[in-house]
């Protein structure tokens, strides 16, 4: 049986992180790939697109992959949506849903994985690196619930004891490593297991490229790392520092209503609406 899995997502399902010798990216879904199936028995389509908004996976991403009925996809999705002024998670979980809820009704094993917050990775200051924290809580709360409604395969990325192990990391600390996309897809390996889809060997978890030298990394950063700090500086950077100068303003003010309690509100709708969706 040749098994094949579609990949949907971001950069990090694009493989970024991890350059294969031929100087392309390859990726954790590269990696899984091999191991569903025997020798010359699976087939992988990479849908991932940097840069990759849950909206950009639903309207764009999805259709290719039921149209090439996958027996397995990846769906990691929404950490571009929080590092977005747009961030909504109300709009994010409806994504979310058409996602799973389509590929599920399809008959696809569909594997879903919440991912540990970009403000932690980028060591940003607390005041900033809190909303992030939050926005990524929210996603990862949709996902979880809305993994659990379409019986996805859902892995715990988040709560991964290697998740701050700087190995696991590229040099931009957004991308997971070589070692890092390795370590993905065992995890997904392992969760798979269950359905009896992995007829190949689980995917190694030491490096098997040399890791890219200082030059590599400098120059990765002074073209394509640069390019991300200046759009974000544009987009991200005004509303985080607004949303912790709100903070400290009502944290002076001696005021319980806070961001926090606000997004807290925006995911428990977001939320509420997925279980009414499911009832109806």
């Amino acid at each position: 049986m040749t098994v094949r899995l579609a990949a949907l997502g971001d950069s990090i399902t694009f493989g970024i992180g991890d350059p294969a010798p031929d100087g392309r990216w390859r990726g954790f879904a590269a990696l899984l790939a091999e191991g569903l199936g025997e020798p010359d028995h699976a087939e992988m389509l990479n849908l991932g697109v940097s840069g990759a908004l849950s909206a950009d996976v639903a309207s764009e991403q999805l259709p290719r992959a039921l149209a090439w009925r996958p027996h397995v996809a990846t769906v990691v999705v929404g950490v571009n949506d929080t590092l977005r002024s747009s961030f909504d998670v109300l709009s994010i979980s409806e994504h979310v849903q058409q996602i799973l809820s389509e590929l599920s009704a399809a008959g696809t094993v569909v594997l879903t994985a919440c991912l540990p917050s970009p403000g932690q990775m980028l060591r940003l200051p607390q005041a900033l690196a809190r909303p992030l924290g939050r926005r990524i809580a929210a996603v990862n709360a949709v996902l979880h619930t809305a993994s659990r409604r379409f019986g996805a395969v859902h892995v715990h990325l988040a709560d991964d004891p290697y998740v701050l192990d700087r190995r696991m990391w590229s040099v931009d600390r957004l991308h997971p490593s070589e070692r890092g996309h390795r370590r993905i897809a065992s995890l997904f390996y392992d969760a798979l297991g269950p359905t009896g889809l992995c007829h190949g060997e689980r995917p190694g978890l030491d490096p098997t490229n040399p890791p890219p030298t200082r030059f590599q990394q400098a120059k990765w950063m002074a073209t394509k790392g640069t390019r991300w700090v200046v759009d974000r500086s544009t987009d991200l950077l005004p509303d985080l520092i607004a949303l912790a100068a709100s903070e400290w303003l009502i944290a002076r003010r001696d005021r319980r209503r806070s961001t926090e309690c606000q997004i807290e509100v925006a995911t428990q709708a977001a939320l509420a609406k997925l279980q009414s969706d499911a009832i109806a």
